[in-house]
């Protein structure tokens, strides 16, 4: 029987490059149970652990929402806050010292409905105060596609509607942050969402959801330049901050996952290159923030080698700048002091 996940990952080892760089890792989640991945069907504060504590210095992550841990009765647009309820109870275990230095959950990011408008601001107060000092604000994903081998995470023009904007609004009258993830396509609708509502601070996830499978499968020379100009527009936007990865997933169809011996860094940099280094082009280091994504691109390659690869694509950029892709510009986005 094929090796599969953390036996799988450790038939490639590497030592930790720059191990004493401070890192900050924006995104990832945690879930009791989930079916897929399947390798993964449980990843809690041991399982982050044993990632984080491999090598790298990971002084504090930022939880993002999963739909884990919803509340089991009561009204539905509250039933998300019993996720941040839960991951406060996590961070606090992380921070009484359990399972390591790093301060995980220093920063969490919940779900909220912002299509109920004006009504979103209960939902947002009741988070706030289930996680005083760690709750930052929302992710309401709005990625759409007409193609059925797409998932859709919500209506077609979310951002677009009076009720999302109402609510995020909201957000952004409450100092909360709205993070979000799209398909690449979509570029357009955030640009005009976002000049829309200067004063909200979004963070966008995996580098503004490039797509390589379904209707996009074998287009790069027509994905690759529709992505990169959607960078390039988003960029003009100073209210948007970009995260640097989520590439492990399949939609982006590198064929990581299915290698019989895992990618190593050198091989992970040369390939992610090229789109690292058009985001940070446009956006610059002070609003990029390398991600892991974990646990879900762990079905791609190690933690270790994940950020050993981003150290290497980032080797010829500045120490000032290297500080903010690793650390700064998320703790400074998630008012982080780790």
């Amino acid at each position: 029987m094929p090796l599969a996940g953390n036996d799988w990952l450790a038939l490639t080892t590497e030592d930790t490059l720059e191990p004493e760089i401070p890192i900050c890792d924006p995104h990832h989640h945690f879930w009791v149970e989930r079916s897929e991945p399947v390798d993964y069907q449980q990843y809690l504060l041991p399982e982050l652990a044993a990632d984080v504590n491999s090598g790298h210095n990971v002084k504090s992550t930022v939880f993002i929402e999963v739909r884990c841990e919803y509340r089991a009765d009561g009204p539905d647009e509250m039933k998300p806050v019993g996720e941040v309820e839960y991951i406060q109870t996590i961070a606090d275990a992380s921070a009484a010292g359990a399972h390591g230095p790093t301060k995980a959950a220093a920063a969490i990011i919940g779900h909220a409905d912002l299509k109920l408008g004006e009504g979103v601001r209960p939902v947002l107060e009741a988070m706030k105060s289930a996680s005083p000092d760690r709750f930052r604000g929302i992710r309401h994903s709005v990625g759409w596609d007409e193609s059925p081998e797409l998932a859709n995470r919500d209506i077609k023009g979310a951002l677009g509607t009076d009720g999302y904007r109402a609510g995020a609004r909201v957000l952004s009258d409450m100092g909360l942050i709205l993070e979000n993830s799209l398909y690449f396509h979509q570029a357009g609708e955030l640009v005009e969402f976002a000049r829309a509502l200067p004063d909200l601070k979004i963070v966008l996830n995996h580098i503004g959801g490039l797509v390589r499978v379904g209707p996009y499968a074998n287009r790069d020379e027509e994905v690759l330049p529709a992505w990169r100009k959607g960078i390039e527009e988003m960029a003009k936007c100073p209210n948007i901050v970009l995260k640097l990865g989520g590439v492990g997933q399949t939609r982006f169809a590198y064929g990581w996952d299915v290698l019989e011996k895992p990618i190593g860094s050198e091989d992970l940099a040369r390939q992610l290159r090229p789109l690292m280094e058009h985001c940070i082009d446009q956006f610059g280091p002070d609003r990029c923030m390398f991600e892991s994504n974990y646990p879900v691109d762990k079905i791609s390659y190690s933690y270790n080698v994940l950020w050993n690869a981003f150290k290497r694509l980032s080797s010829s950029y500045t120490a000032v700048d290297r500080a903010s892709m690793f650390h700064d510009t998320a703790a400074r986005v998630y008012n982080i002091n780790v």
